[in-house]
C-alpha cells in the first residue's frame, strides 16, 4: 500500500552511516524548547534527548498523571531541574490561546516542536465543533504556532519543528473539505490529509517569516503507543520492523537543536536528516498557489472565532 512506501527500520540504520555525531555534541543550557505530546513516543523522546542536553524543556500535555510521571523520568535520566509541565488539550481550540497569552508574560522560547498528533477512526466533533483530527493535527497546531510567532521572534536562532508524516505523500490538499464533511470518512486518511496541511503550512510560514527557520518532517514508522494505538493491524504485521521511539525522535532533535539544520533553507521537508521531495514521482498531489492560500485564509478565520 502506497501509504507505507518509505523505508522503515533498515532505511534508518543505513542512513544513520552517514549522519555526523558531531551534529548533536551540543550544549542547549540557556535554550528553550517546547514539545506538544510530550509525555509518550517521539514527543518524549524528544523532550529527553533535550534535557539530557541542557535545554530548558516545557512540555505541553493534555494528562496530568501521565506528563507528571514522563517528567519525573526525563528529569532523573537528564538530571536537568528545567522541565515544566503544561496542561494543554491541543484540540481545544480557546484553550490553545489562553495558554499562549499567559506562557508569553513570563517566559523566553528559542524553539517549538509541534509533535502532539492523533488518529481518530471515525468521525467525532469536539466540544467547539470541529472534528477531531483536524483540530489536534492542523487548527491547533496553526494556533499555537500562530500565537507563539512574536515570542519566537525575540529569541536567536528561532525554530519551528513540524513533526508530520510520510503518509502525507498519498494525498492531495483537499482546501474544500478540511473537516470531512464530504463523502466516506476513513481515519487513515484524515491524517494523511492533515499531515499534508502542515506541510504546506511550513512552507507558508517559512516564507512569511524569515527571521525563523520552519521544518516539517517524516520521523519514519515507530513503534510508539500511538501507532499501536490508531493502526493496529499495520503495527502487529510491522512491529519487528518499526524503528524505536529515539530514532524517530532524531531528526526531530537534529532540526531542533544543531547548527548544522540551522544552515538548511526553510520551509524544506526533511526524513533521517536530510531534505526529501515533499511529493512521489508522477503523482498528482500537488495542489495550485491558490488552494494553499485558501487553507490559510480559512484557518485564519477559524482561529480567530476561538479567541479568547
Amino acid at each position: 500500500c502506497s501509504f507505507f512506501k518509505l523505508r522503515v527500520l533498515s532505511g534508518y540504520e543505513a542512513a544513520a552511516k552517514r549522519f555526523n555525531p558531531a551534529d548533536l555534541e551540543v550544549n542547549l543550557s540557556g535554550r528553550s524548547f517546547m514539545v506538544t505530546g510530550a509525555n509518550s513516543g517521539i514527543g518524549k523522546a524528544t523532550a529527553q534527548e533535550i534535557a539530557n542536553r541542557g535545554g530548558t524543556v516545557h512540555m505541553l500535555c493534555r494528562n496530568k498523571g501521565r506528563a507528571d510521571a514522563a517528567k519525573e523520568e526525563i528529569v532523573e535520566k537528564s538530571k536537568n531541574q528545567e522541565v515544566h509541565v503544561h496542561i494543554v488539550d491541543m484540540s481545544n481550540m480557546r484553550q490553545v490561546w489562553e495558554f499562549v497569552e499567559t506562557f508569553s508574560q513570563n517566559n523566553t522560547l528559542h524553539v517549538l516542536i509541534n509533535n502532539a498528533g492523533c488518529m481518530i477512526n471515525q468521525r467525532e466533533l469536539t466540544d467547539e465543533g470541529i472534528e477531531k483530527n483536524f483540530a489536534t493535527n492542523t487548527l491547533g497546531t496553526f494556533i499555537l504556532t500562530k500565537a507563539l510567532i512574536p515570542l519566537l521572534k525575540k529569541a536567536t536562532d528561532p525554530r519551528v519543528v513540524t513533526v508530520s508524516s510520510g503518509g502525507m505523500l498519498t494525498q492531495k490538499l483537499d482546501v474544500d473539505n478540511l473537516q470531512f464533511e464530504k463523502g466516506t470518512f476513513d481515519g487513515t486518511m484524515a491524517y494523511a490529509q492533515n499531515k499534508r496541511q502542515q506541510v504546506i503550512l511550513t512552507e507558508a510560514w517559512a516564507a512569511q517569516h524569515k527571521e525563523i527557520h520552519f521544518f516539517s518532517m517524516h520521523p519514519g514508522w515507530a513503534d510508539t503507543p500511538a501507532v499501536q494505538t490508531s493502526m493496529p493491524s499495520f503495527h502487529a504485521k510491522m512491529q519487528s520492523r518499526l524503528r524505536t521511539e529515539a530514532m524517530g525522535a532524531d531528526t526531530v532533535v537534529w532540526l531542533a537543536a544543531s547548527p548544522s539544520a540551522s544552515k538548511q533553507k526553510s520551509g524544506l521537508f526533511f526524513q533521517d536528516r536530510t531534505a526529501v521531495a515533499t511529493h512521489l514521482p508522477l503523482a498528482a498531489s500537488k495542489s495550485s498557489p491558490q488552494e494553499e492560500e485558501k487553507l490559510v485564509i480559512v484557518l485564519e478565520e477559524l482561529a480567530q472565532k476561538f479567541k479568547p
